[in-house]
């Protein structure tokens, strides 16, 4: 896990999605302890009260919980995973009724989608 310094997202936000990802496609198993703050404010070079902020975001989005006096761990990431497609679905046909008012066909958002998933398989 990195931090891109050219990215428009502020730092807490990549690292949030970065351990969101980790958790969701399982390198961070459920109930595994968390790195504490000061080690990801270490190994990232950045304030704790940011990491702080992070750990309180993923918290409060379901992927860590705390143990008083134990530290954070990871939730199982199943839930999360439904949770997170059905806001995705939602967001998606939004945009697909967007792009039916701007014109675009069924066939050209089937063609679009079609090309995103060709992309993926040749990474």
């Amino acid at each position: 896990m990195e931090l891109n310094y050219h990215d428009s997202r502020p730092i807490y936000e990549q690292l949030v999605d970065a351990f969101e990802k980790l958790i969701l496609t399982g390198v961070i198993e459920p109930d595994q302890k968390m790195p504490t703050i000061r080690e990801t404010a270490a190994k990232f070079s950045v304030n704790p009260n940011t990491v702080q902020k992070v750990f309180a975001i993923l918290e409060s989005d379901g992927y860590v919980y705390t143990v008083k006096g134990r530290g954070s761990f990871a939730a199982d990431p199943e839930p999360l995973s439904e949770k997170r497609k059905a806001a995705f679905l939602a967001d998606f046909k939004g945009k697909v009724r967007d792009g039916k008012a701007v014109g675009l066909t069924e066939k050209e958002v089937k063609d679009a989608v079609a090309e995103v998933y060709r992309e993926e398989a040749d990474d």
